[in-house]
């Protein structure tokens, strides 16, 4: 089953890089009373992730926080390092915050996998953007047959 609004998300980990060193944050930890913009994409330095959606996102940061907006968080089916270097890469700081989705467990929790094994991708994440809020999915984009479009961050910045 896909998600939607009004849905809880499904309680899942992810790493993430802190002080040097993997860590786990749960989806309870990452939205337990706060408002997130949580994105996906299906590869860390991939063309269109790396040019036009992850750096989307790290240039409106600011103006997610005068909309209230506690955090931005970018979820990729990748390993933690990758996700690390990708966000080094990109130069995100503290601004967006990478969460490796290493196999895919919350894209299939949440009904969003991509079959990438036509591109010798594997299992991925499609590509979407959400807003949760304490929780619960407020706003939900999901991109249909490779558009990039509605889970870009000015699509979803104007939905709150």
């Amino acid at each position: 089953m896909t998600i939607k609004i009004g849905d809880k998300l499904p309680e899942a980990a992810f790493k993430t890089m802190k002080d040097g060193k993997p860590a786990d944050i749960t989806t309870t930890e990452l939205t337990a009373g706060r408002k997130v913009a949580l994105f996906a994409v299906p590869g860390a330095f991939t063309p269109t992730c790396s040019a036009r959606h992850l750096p989307g996102y790290k240039e409106q940061a600011a103006a997610f926080r005068a909309k209230g907006v506690d955090a931005i968080a970018c979820v990729s089916v990748n390993d933690v390092f990758v996700m690390n270097a990708w966000g080094k890469d990109q130069q995100v700081g503290e601004d967006v915050l990478m969460l490796a989705d290493g196999n895919g467990a919350f894209a299939a929790a949440i009904g969003l996998v991509l079959d990438g094994t036509g591109f010798g991708m594997g299992s991925r994440s499609q590509r979407y953007s959400m807003l949760v809020e304490n929780g619960v999915v407020t706003q939900l984009n999901v991109e249909s047959g490779g558009e990039f479009r509605v889970s870009a961050a000015d699509y979803l910045l104007a939905q709150i």
